[in-house]
């Protein structure tokens, strides 16, 4: 009897929609625009958080980053800013720990804030502007995880005598070498000649379909480097470990070695940092909170509007009706029969509104995801269920009180009512 009495219900729910399709939908429309918002927003957030796994995997497996601070996520302060820099020797040290693959000490001239480079590197005819300049030792293909696509890596005893050898980022050998090998050529960077040994290939980026401002750098062994540029001090350390159950070991063994080489005391606090990859996941995670919360702003807008059109609707539907409720009543409906009708009646027409919602926001989605390829929007099972179960959630609030109404209504005022 109660699936019967839910089925006609929902039948009546149905003829309502169909009887005031102008009124049914412009009520509906608010839920459906809420819904669709939820759907397309969760989407574009599960494209991008699939592009920062596939960016956070690029850049090295069982990768260790040691420097004078954590720079992701906040500013430095001015005690973090006035540590003592890592040196070339803190590295050499970190090799001979246990569980240890490569370490590479890596010096960078770049400017963080824009992501460029501020150097001019030329080759004949052609000039690259805003190049990044990077030394590094031999061990960067490892710890890396670097591909060429041409040429090969400078070897140890190169990086021990300073060779004049040059690797390029993929877009600067396109540039400076248009329709030719990049390989045995020759570049000017700060006055000095470099002959180019490899050419990399295309870097990983989250965010954007164009140029990747890191393939427009050139790599030089890390002691060419240093005679290129002498200023520049700030080693940022990679260090790659063997097993992925031996992370937390090896940072406690790097933690101590550090502490002891700068002569931290046992009361005092690091001062320096030792994170990885995972940290850029933890800063997208923390956006991510402010984007979902901008989405529950967003769509929490049009659900409250749809909701209250949902108990208008109702209102009037229960006046309209007020003879068919007395006619029930007189015939031996109780008040939790016409309680149930109503109630249905509000879920089904939220549940309509939430349908429509859906279908919406796959079809933004689906365009989304070919409009801006990059970002890979995909809908999310677990948010179209979300999206279906608000949709109820929404009807049986907003239809309780009409339904409450309709269910205390006097059956003798109620026959008497035209």
């Amino acid at each position: 009897m109660r699936l019967r009495g839910t089925r006609e219900s929902i039948l009546m729910a149905l003829e309502t929609l169909r009887k005031n399709k102008l009124r049914s939908g412009l009520t509906v429309l608010g839920i459906s625009i809420g819904i669709s918002m939820v759907i397309l927003i969760s989407s574009a957030i599960n494209g991008l958080n699939t592009n920062i796994a596939q960016f956070v995997n690029t850049l090295g497996t069982n990768d260790l980053w040691i420097f004078q601070f954590e720079p992701f996520g906040k500013r430095p302060t001015t005690e973090e800013l006035n540590r003592k820099k890592m040196t070339y020797e803190d590295a050499v040290a970190m090799r001979s720990l246990p569980h240890v693959v490569a370490v590479d000490p890596g010096l960078t001239i770049q400017n963080f804030q824009t992501g460029l480079g501020s150097v001019s590197v030329k080759a004949g005819t052609h000039k690259i502007q805003n190049t990044i300049l990077n030394g590094d030792t031999a061990a960067v293909k490892e710890t890396q995880d670097i591909e060429l696509v041409d040429g090969r890596i400078w070897t140890d005893a190169e990086d021990q005598r300073s060779a004049k050898v040059a690797v390029l980022g993929h877009d600067a050998a396109e540039d400076l070498f248009p329709g030719q090998s990049a390989i045995g050529q020759e570049i000017d960077c700060g006055g000095s000649i470099f002959t180019v040994i490899g050419v990399l290939d295309f870097q990983p980026q989250p965010f954007g379909s164009g140029r990747n401002t890191q393939d427009n750098s050139v790599y030089f062994p890390l002691q060419t480097f240093r005679q290129l540029h002498p200023e520049q001090k700030d080693f940022w350390i990679t260090l790659k470990y063997d097993d992925p159950a031996n992370k937390d070991v090896v940072i406690e063994e790097v933690r101590e070695l550090l502490r002891v080489r700068r002569a931290v005391r046992l009361e005092q606090e690091d001062n320096f940092a030792i994170f990885g990859p995972d940290s850029l996941t933890r800063l997208w995670n923390s956006v991510t909170i402010g984007l979902f919360s901008f989405m529950v702003a967003v769509s929490s807008v049009g659900l409250m509007v749809g909701g209250v059109g949902v108990m208008n609707i109702m209102l009037v539907s229960v006046t309209e009706r007020t003879r068919e409720i007395g006619v029930r009543k007189a015939i031996g409906a109780t008040k939790k029969n016409i309680l149930l009708q109503f109630t249905v009646e509000a879920i089904t027409l939220c549940l309509v509104g939430g349908l429509i919602g859906i279908l919406a926001g796959a079809l933004f989605t689906l365009i989304l995801h070919y409009a801006v390829s990059f970002l890979h929007a995909a809908l999310s099972t677990t948010w179209v269920i979300v999206a279906i179960s608000v949709s109820c959630l929404i009807g049986l609030v907003f239809g309780i009180y009409p339904a409450w109404k309709a269910a205390n209504l006097d059956p003798i005022e109620a026959l008497r009512y035209e």
